[in-house]
C-alpha cells in the first residue's frame, strides 16, 4: 500500500536526518519541518541520499500566518448584518494556534525522480523584519527564481542568494503585495502630472475593504424527476 511506502521513506529520512522530527504524512505527501539554521545542510542530504534522493525542487513559496485562525466574516451561517460587517475592524480573537513559530514560513516541494516520491519541507523564517531563510540555490539551482519571487512578494530575505532582486513588481514598488497586511489598493498610485509632463507616484486615496467570502453555502441539489413532474 502507498501508506506503507510513505512510512518507509519517512523512516529513511528520519535516519539520515536524526536531529529532525520524523516526517508526517498528509494527503499522500510527506511533510518535514526543518529549522532555518539547518536548512542548507538538510537540503544537501535530501538531494544526495542514495536511499531517497530528492533531485528536483519543483516549487518554493511562502505562507503568511498573520491573523491565522481569525475571521471577520461569519462563513458558516446566514446573518442579517449585511455588507457592513466588512467595514467593522477585526474583533474576534484567533481561534486556532498557528502551525508556524514565526509569521512567515517557507514551503518547499521536492521530487525524487528515481523513487517517484514527493516531500513538502516547512522552514520557519528567522527574525521579524526582514524575515530570513538561507538560500538553497547552491543545492538546487532551480530555487533561484522561486526565492526571488518569494522575496518580491513576501519580503523574505534568502541569505546567500547570488542575485536577490525583485522579479515581478516594478523597481520603484513599495512593500510586498502578498503580505496579509499589505493594503489591497497598494501604498501609492500612478497618475499623470500635466505640469511635469510625466507620470508620477502619489499616495493612494482609496478606502480599504475586506474581500473575503461572506457566507460559504452548500450547493443546491436539483429536485429528482418524479418531484419535478408533480410540482
Amino acid at each position: 500500500m502507498m501508506a506503507d511506502v510513505l512510512n518507509d521513506y519517512a523512516q529513511r529520512i528520519y535516519q539520515v536526518c536524526p536531529d529532525l522530527k520524523k516526517p508526517t504524512i498528509d494527503n499522500g505527501i510527506l511533510n518535514l519541518n526543518v529549522p532555518a539554521d539547518q536548512w542548507v545542510d538538510v537540503a544537501q542530504t535530501l538531494k544526495t541520499d542514495s536511499g531517497c534522493p530528492f533531485e528536483q525542487l519543483s516549487d518554493l513559496c511562502v505562507v503568511d500566518y498573520l491573523t491565522y485562525g481569525a475571521v471577520e466574516w461569519d462563513t458558516q451561517t446566514r446573518t442579517a448584518e449585511g455588507f457592513s460587517r466588512a467595514v467593522t475592524p477585526l474583533t474576534r480573537a484567533q481561534q486556532m494556534p498557528s502551525p508556524s513559530t514565526s509569521r512567515f514560513q517557507v514551503v518547499v516541494h521536492l521530487l525524487s525522480l528515481k523513487r517517484n516520491v514527493r516531500l513538502r519541507v516547512h522552514v520557519d523564517a528567522l527574525g521579524d523584519e526582514p524575515p530570513q531563510v538561507p538560500s538553497v540555490t547552491s543545492v538546487w539551482p532551480a530555487a533561484n527564481w522561486y526565492e526571488r519571487e518569494a522575496y518580491d512578494l513576501f519580503g523574505v530575505v534568502f541569505e546567500g542568494h547570488p542575485d536577490l532582486r525583485r522579479l515581478l513588481t516594478d523597481y520603484g514598488f513599495i512593500g510586498h503585495p502578498f503580505r496579509k497586511d499589505f493594503p489591497l489598493v497598494g501604498h501609492v498610485e500612478l497618475t499623470y502630472d500635466a505640469s511635469q509632463g510625466r507620470c508620477v507616484y502619489q499616495p493612494c486615496e482609496l478606502d480599504l475593504r475586506v474581500t473575503v467570502p461572506r457566507v460559504i453555502r452548500k450547493p443546491i441539489m436539483p429536485m429528482d424527476t418524479e418531484e419535478s413532474d408533480h410540482g
